[in-house]
């Protein structure tokens, strides 16, 4: 089944890829794409719909990113975003020019003319405004079709031509109706048929996978996560006992994570999976090693030294199966995306293994979209909706030299945290919480004996795609029982903390 789709065009901004997942979301499938793409590249790629993001930049500015105006020949209808508008109405003979004031945050915008785009959106509402030029003249043939008090055109567009810019981030939760406006532009506008689905993929997907994995031998690392869990699980419909996975279990994994994975894909799911327990390797590789990067070499190093070992147990296999998702492929570099991190899912592996080719049934979802393939494929939500967990595993969730001792204080204070939250009914709205053995030990008293023992912090955020995040707020009460429990309950602690910093400036993990 050929798909409708749309294109994305990133200039750069902060939420290139939440508009791309709310595109999604919405039903129609889209791909981010550098905004140097060329007018003949666009009708080869063939999109019902031309998204322009928003950017950093000013269009005034000889060096920032410009484009065709043959673009605006093809016939395919666009929306342009913040910069995007910007950049529509340069293009076309507009005017675009330095605002009195700068807009940032939550406001009031109203809608001044009925278009397609305003469809099922009250006349006033609220929208999310990060900018410093606006647009001071729209181009010739287009109406303003929305103001705030300071931002003359909020939104502009040309019906016959089928091009629209708005100023605001329609993509953000804090613009009330952006929803509605982006699923307007879909359907009303590209008349969009909405044919994106997890169930779609999983049949399209498996097929597919069928017809080029049939009679071949298949690998995959499994580590545990939702990326690989999917993976693995999608080509084993299409495989069968032809696929082979590998669980290198480093030892530095959350309590009874290693029993579940081994309970789910090898017990319930059927799946030749091998388990390489390599604890005590990792752990003498880690011994004296205090700094975060040394200790994240280490692990990478004996990480492929152990599956190498396993895969040659195996022999040379037709395909490697890896868990790339799409922010893997976009933040490693690929295409023209500044790189914004190296991920393992992108490289690592493969020149330690004998085979063919690489099949990344994943490299085309998100992180949301992966968890519902899973759903859709009857794995368990424990599966589903696992915590986010670095590579490295606990050993950047403890400062300093890792120790066996350590490694359980931090299991079971993690335990407990998890277990909490769980009980709170949280586990959905919050992005990511764990535990953490900082580098300081404190007194206290427990009983009548002075101990001096770990301090435990525990960080917890919310997010949309960890680019950015904020603290979450658990309730006092939640936060009372988690700390009563690992004080009560977990040897070698006695003082626990919360981590009220957002991301920037600090990161979500510690190291």
């Amino acid at each position: 089944m050929k798909h409708e789709k749309v294109l994305v065009l990133d200039f750069g901004g902060q939420y290139n890829q939440l508009i791309a997942r709310r595109v999604r979301d919405l039903g129609v499938y889209c791909d981010l794409k550098p905004c140097d793409m060329t007018a003949e590249q666009i009708r080869d790629y063939a999109p019902i719909g031309i998204i322009f993001t928003g950017g950093p930049n000013s269009v005034n500015d000889a060096s920032a990113p410009h484009i065709s105006e043959e673009i605006f020949h093809l016939g395919i209808p666009v929306l342009g975003i913040c910069y995007g508008c910007q950049l529509i109405a340069y293009t076309l003979g507009g005017r675009v020019e330095r605002a009195a004031a700068s807009e940032y945050g939550k406001r009031e915008f109203t809608f001044c003319k009925d278009s397609p785009l305003s469809e099922g959106i009250p006349s006033a509402s609220i929208c999310w405004m990060s900018h410093t030029d606006h647009v001071t003249a729209v181009p010739p043939g287009f109406e303003v079709l929305a103001q705030t008090k300071t931002c003359p055109v909020t939104v502009f567009g040309d019906s016959v031509r089928k091009i629209y810019g708005v100023q605001f981030h329609p993509e953000v939760v804090h613009s009330e109706y952006g929803n509605v406006l982006m699923k307007n532009f879909l359907y009303r506008v590209c008349k969009a048929k909405g044919d994106w689905t997890m169930k779609n993929f999983v049949a399209e997907q498996t097929e597919r996978l069928r017809e080029k994995l049939a009679g071949k031998r298949v690998l995959c690392a499994m580590s545990g996560g939702v990326d690989s869990a999917v993976a693995a699980t999608l080509v084993h419909r299409a495989a069968g006992d032809r696929l082979t996975c590998v669980f290198v279990d480093h030892g530095l994994l959350r309590k009874h994570e290693a029993e579940e994975v081994m309970s789910v894909f090898k017990e319930k799911l059927g799946m030749n999976l091998i388990k390489a327990d390599a604890g005590e390797r990792f752990l003498k590789k880690l011994a004296g090693v205090a700094d975060p990067e040394c200790k994240r070499k280490a692990i990478g190093e004996e990480f492929i030294r152990v599956f190498e070992e396993e895969s040659k147990k195996i022999g040379a296999v037709d395909f490697l199966i890896q868990g790339t998702i799409y922010p893997d492929v976009i933040e490693s570099g690929k295409g023209k995306s500044a790189v914004i991190k190296s991920h393992h899912n992108v490289g690592g592996l493969p020149s330690v293994v004998e085979f063919k080719e690489i099949v990344e049934p994943l490299r085309d979802l998100f992180k949301d979209e992966v968890r519902r393939v899973g759903t859709e494929l009857g794995l368990p939500d424990s599966v589903v909706y696992r915590q986010p967990f670095p590579g490295p595993g606990l050993a950047v969730r403890i400062m300093g030299e890792v120790t066996r001792e350590k490694l359980q204080t931090l299991r079971d204070a993690d335990c407990i945290f998890r277990e909490e939250i769980a009980r709170a009914g949280l586990e959905r709205q919050i992005w990511q919480y764990f535990a953490v053995i900082t580098d300081s030990r404190t007194v206290g008293v427990q009983g009548d004996f002075r101990t001096y023992e770990n301090v435990i912090a525990l960080r917890a955020v919310t997010s949309v795609d960890a680019m950015t995040a904020d603290w979450a707020k658990i309730p006092y009460e939640v936060l009372e029982r988690v700390s009563g429990r690992i004080a009560n309950e977990v040897p070698h602690a006695n003082r626990i903390v919360y981590d009220i910093t957002s991301k920037p400036p600090a990161t979500i993990e510690w190291e």
